[in-house]
């Protein structure tokens, strides 16, 4: 790991420290319910903006139509242009306090 130092002693990382939510992701053809993993002072809106092509989810369960699990892995991308919407898990939310 990299560490650089300011003339004011302030140090700087390559690593970004982020904060998990779980949450329902609704894409074009799937509903997956899984970890998402934002920036410490940011929102699920500011990830989702991200200029990135692909949004990573941890966790994930891929639900059938009847809601059961139908494929479980560690971690899926998932290409941003095919969410439709996102929904956090409100008990995670209430206990971070930052959303």
């Amino acid at each position: 790991m990299t560490y650089k130092f300011d003339e004011n002693g302030k140090f700087f990382t390559e690593i970004i420290s982020k904060k998990t939510v779980t949450a329902l992701v609704q894409t074009s053809t799937h509903l997956i319910r899984g970890t998402v993993h934002t920036r410490k002072e940011e929102r699920i809106k500011d990830e989702l903006e991200r200029d990135e092509l692909f949004l990573a989810i941890t966790d994930a369960h891929v639900l059938g139509t009847d809601g059961a699990t139908i494929h479980q892995t560690d971690f899926i991308a998932v290409r941003r242009s095919q969410i439709i919407w996102v929904i956090p898990d409100e008990k995670d939310e209430s206990q971070d306090g930052m959303q």
